[in-house]
């Protein structure tokens, strides 16, 4: 494995587990913020019975993305893109025609 090709492998690497892990973070938050709620509701409705729920929102309500996260977006389709122009390049070819051009520029034959 080449040096492009295992630091781009590390990299890609270490970017998806540090994603995993931060989503994954963030979902038990939320899910212990709903489970907190809920606690709170029920004592509270324990306490004080005339108080009567106040339903939620819906779950999957389409709020309008802020500035913020249309820059995410777009940060995030151009890591996307970048990835995939890495991918497709064939590296061996590359590798090649680097030590074609360094022998003939020291060979002197200097191409224009």
């Amino acid at each position: 494995m080449g040096a492009f090709k295992g630091f781009f492998a590390g990299l890609t690497l270490t970017s998806t587990a540090l994603y995993l892990s931060l989503l994954m973070h963030q979902r038990h938050r939320t899910r212990q913020s709903q489970m907190l709620g809920q606690q709170a509701l029920l004592l509270n409705s324990i306490i004080e019975p005339e108080i009567v729920p106040v339903e939620d929102a819906p779950r999957f309500a389409v709020r309008r993305a802020n500035w913020t996260e249309t820059w995410k977006d777009r940060w995030n389709a151009e890591v996307e893109g970048a990835v995939r122009w890495c991918q497709s390049i064939q590296w061996d070819d590359v590798r090649a025609g680097a030590e074609g051009r360094l022998k003939e520029w020291k060979d002197g034959e200097r191409r224009a």
